[in-house]
């Protein structure tokens, strides 16, 4: 597949708090990654900028320039580093910027310190400043997450005293709108904004100075990562009482369903995996060397894997409640994942009672995640809430079904499947219900004990295509419609 060419292009810049491989708590890293690589594939200038955290070695320092957090003024130093991002014979470098400062981000750890406001304000005020120094002007500015947040309007102050920075469009990217970064109002004098920033209308929200809510009032443009999801927000359950002022932004807030990179998650490449296949005896190979590893009785019974934070957001309690049910069928679970003791628990006491049909792994093993992907028929995703998902992605590349709730990117990315029409890649179920959950688990059974049928199932998993490629074109539509937005307003 050669890369795809647009007659628009953009001049991009990429603002995250982390990015992989450099930096890497959770999916953000991910999406920061692989995005840019995709974006770059298809013709655009893309640049990507994220801290300096201890640990990274960049390839070279670009020099220093001054950062004002409140009253007081701090150094930035700039360092350069680069992704490739590479499809088919095609390659290309993606510069990745590095925003150094010791005082603030040479720690042991990415987050968890009592100076976030202030550690995130110099690295927002530091990424406006640093366009200046590079003498680098974007056409858009990609922030993603409550880091980023105050990026557009510290953007929109500059412009008034700089015409460097006007015309640059905006686009805000929620991830997970839970972590919100809504600290003391005293943090407006960090950012080095006046008192009229904090106002409902703008940045305050109960009685706190919000980042994200700076992101969503003042960005171009506002996206999530799954189309379902941008709905649920706007709901008091799901809005995290941010629903009123998403509500406000209707009109311009998009859900794009994060990709996943398919050079990574390939059953026919993956070095990780028992044995590399293209078709249902390649996969079977597969789910013995998962049972081998597991310690549980080889065989061809159908085993369900489940990688995850162990905590409440998954759904964990509804397989609490259908385990002993559920263990009662002939079959397999295998289970990856770390979290609260409470969900560890459970999972360690499965294993003990059922020895021959539960394997559990508490901790993260990237090899034995690969491995369960790919050596697992079914997969379990019974979310509360999930704003995109990556594990039925990863599932459906390795032919593996997803089961799943139908919330949020779950719902926007697999298609409840339907044995007349033969349509469909997974199997869901709308209510947050366990006797619901289990039904759905037993019309999987039935369709895997089908091998006409499952085999065409698996083949819809595959043929699934949920990769960067296509996620780049509608970030792409996006920055286009944000730049549209601007120039209406230069021109109103």
């Amino acid at each position: 597949m050669q890369p795809q060419e647009f007659d628009e292009t953009y001049r991009v810049l990429l603002v995250s708090p982390e990015v992989v491989p450099f930096a890497k708590t959770g999916g953000l890293a991910d999406v920061a990654g692989s995005l840019p690589k995709a974006l770059a594939m298809h013709g655009n200038d893309v640049r990507v900028v994220l801290p300096r955290y201890r640990g990274i070695e960049p390839e070279r320092t670009l020099g220093d320039f001054p950062v004002m957090v409140g009253e007081r003024k701090e150094t930035a130093i700039l360092r350069e580093g680069s992704i490739m991002a590479r499809l088919g014979d095609e390659e290309r470098r993606v510069p990745v910027y590095f925003l150094d400062n010791y005082h603030y981000f040479d720690r042991d750890n990415i987050y968890g310190y009592w100076d976030e406001a202030e550690r995130y304000a110099f690295f927002c005020r530091a990424v406006v400043a640093m366009l200046r120094f590079l003498n680098w002007r974007p056409e858009i500015i990609h922030c993603n997450d409550w880091q980023s947040g105050p990026i557009p309007a510290l953007l929109r102050q500059a412009e008034r005293e700089d015409s460097f920075y006007s015309d640059i469009a905006t686009v805000y990217t929620i991830h997970n709108l839970r972590y919100q970064g809504n600290f003391g109002s005293e943090v407006l004098k960090l950012l080095g904004l006046g008192p009229e920033y904090l106002t409902a209308e703008r940045m305050e929200f109960y009685g706190e100075l919000s980042y994200m809510k700076a992101g969503i009032v003042y960005a171009d443009m506002v996206s999530t990562v799954s189309r379902t999801y941008a709905e649920e927000i706007q709901t008091p359950e799901f809005g995290e009482r941010m629903e009123g002022v998403l509500r406000s932004r209707a009109e311009d807030l998009y859900g794009i369903v994060n990709g996943i990179n398919y050079h990574e998650f390939n059953p026919g490449t993956d070095q990780r995996i028992y044995q590399r296949y293209s078709d249902l005896e390649g996969k079977k190979a597969n789910k013995y060397g998962l049972q081998g590893e597991m310690e549980l009785p080889l065989g061809d019974v159908p085993v369900f894997g489940l990688i995850s934070r162990l905590v409440d957001q998954k759904g964990l309690d509804l397989i609490s409640q259908i385990a002993d049910e559920l263990l009662g069928h002939d079959l397999q679970i295998v289970v990856l994942g770390s979290g609260d003791p409470h969900y560890e628990e459970m999972f360690r006491n499965l294993r003990e009672r059922y020895p021959d049909k539960v394997g559990v792994y508490i901790g993260f093993n990237a090899t034995l995640a690969q491995k369960i992907y790919a050596g697992s028929d079914m997969f379990l995703m019974p979310s509360r809430y999930e704003p995109c998902g990556l594990g039925q992605l990863i599932s459906l590349r390795y032919g593996t079904i997803p089961i799943v709730r139908e919330t949020g990117g779950l719902k926007d990315t697999i298609t409840n499947y339907d044995p007349e029409s033969r349509h469909g890649n997974g199997f869901s179920f709308r209510e947050y219900d366990a006797t619901e959950f289990l039904s759905t688990i037993r019309r999987s059974l039935g369709v895997y004990y089908d091998g006409q049928k499952w085999q065409g199932l698996v083949e819809n998993a595959l043929h699934s295509d949920f990769s960067w490629n296509r996620s780049a074109t509608e970030y792409m539509g996006l920055y286009g419609a944000a730049l549209r937005r601007v120039h209406r307003i230069l021109t109103a």
